[in-house]
């Protein structure tokens, strides 16, 4: 299904087998270890912080990926998708979200069930499809955020 790995970071290979515990437990450890609560606390968009922060870590998929970001597709904007160079390996969309204060007492739980809403909604896999990728094929990734908290969520 996936071909080799074994040369890509922990996250990258994480992300590519879809393993979200992996994930969130990398991401975790970069959060707590190497980030200031201040980093991702911005007014105006605290997502951009972390939207950049996990661009970082999968750059060295450019080679096998074409790494998109803040691109139309759909009826919106998505956030990061990875459109695979072979049609073997899955492509991925990741959307990103901050919990605020105007999130009105949601849980981290909850923005990502409405980030996975707004991934639909907003169809955001129509480039993917009209590319000729099948939908069994696209991993949708909420990545909510607050502070050095954090919570994945896929579909």
């Amino acid at each position: 299904m996936i071909s080799d790995i074994s040369h890509y970071s922990y996250f990258v290979k994480a992300l590519l087998e879809g393993n979200i515990d992996d994930m969130t437990d990398t991401l975790s450890e970069i959060c707590e270890s190497m980030i200031s609560t201040f980093d991702g606390s911005g007014k105006a968009a605290p997502e951009n912080f972390y939207h950049g922060l996990v661009i970082g870590l999968i750059v060295e998929l450019r080679d096998r990926y074409e790494i998109k970001s803040n691109r139309e597709s759909g009826l919106g904007r998505y956030d990061v998708m990875l459109r695979p160079k072979d049609k073997k390996d899955n492509a991925i969309i990741i959307e990103f979200k901050s919990k605020r204060r105007i999130d009105n007492g949601r849980t981290l739980e909850e923005l990502c069930d409405m980030v996975l809403k707004q991934i639909e909604d907003k169809k955001y896999e129509t480039e993917l499809l009209t590319a000729g990728f099948s939908k069994e094929k696209i991993i949708k990734l909420a990545f909510a955020f607050k502070g050095k908290e954090l919570l994945i969520k896929k579909r």
